[in-house]
């Protein structure tokens, strides 16, 4: 019988020698490739979630809108008006030089300015919180005369007066408020 011989081994060809390698290549950017995709796609997910405010308002809670309403019938109403309505021509200075009390109704601008400014204000008066302390304003400042949850109560009830798309919008600006302090 006559033995055939395996044939002799060739040297690979550049791109069979390559080939593992290509391969190895390849399918590590391909991983890399999708694990940077899914952190760029649950990148807010991974971020640490902000604790709530202790001045966030609450609209939706009854006891705390009734014990608000009760505040602002007794603090507030005598300028802003009883249903939030404000002093005529409000955007005026008057013959003292003094803004009139601007609405807290959907007509005025309360809730053109975040929860924790609107507790601000109120807490530290206006003067303060603009750092012109020369500013003069009717409206005091309740540091000393009402709790903050006393504070965050009658702006909870303010708010619970807005009309739905109000409200809305007033939580798109605390959004990005909270956004901004990140």
């Amino acid at each position: 019988m006559s033995r055939s011989t395996p044939p002799a081994p060739t040297a690979p060809s550049a791109s069979t020698a390559a080939n593992p390698w290509a391969r190895w290549a390849a399918l590590a950017l391909l991983l890399l490739g999708l694990a940077g995709g899914a952190a760029w796609f649950f990148r807010g997910a991974a971020q640490p979630a902000l604790a709530p405010s202790p001045h966030a308002l609450r609209p939706d809670d009854p006891q705390l809108v009734e014990r608000g309403a009760a505040i602002y019938a007794q603090q507030c109403a005598a300028c802003h008006g009883a249903r939030g309505e404000g002093q005529p021509d409000w955007r005026d200075r008057g013959p003292t030089g003094l803004l009139p009390a601007p609405p807290h109704d959907a007509s005025g601008h309360t809730w053109h300015h975040p929860d924790e400014q609107l507790f601000d204000i109120t807490k530290r008066g206006l003067a303060a919180v603009i750092g012109q302390p020369n500013y003069q304003t009717a409206m005091p400042a309740y540091a000393g005369v009402l709790s903050d949850t006393d504070i965050v109560a009658v702006l909870s009830y303010i708010k619970a007066q807005w009309p739905a798309e109000v409200r809305q919008h007033h939580d798109q600006i605390n959004a990005q408020a909270r956004a901004a302090a990140r």
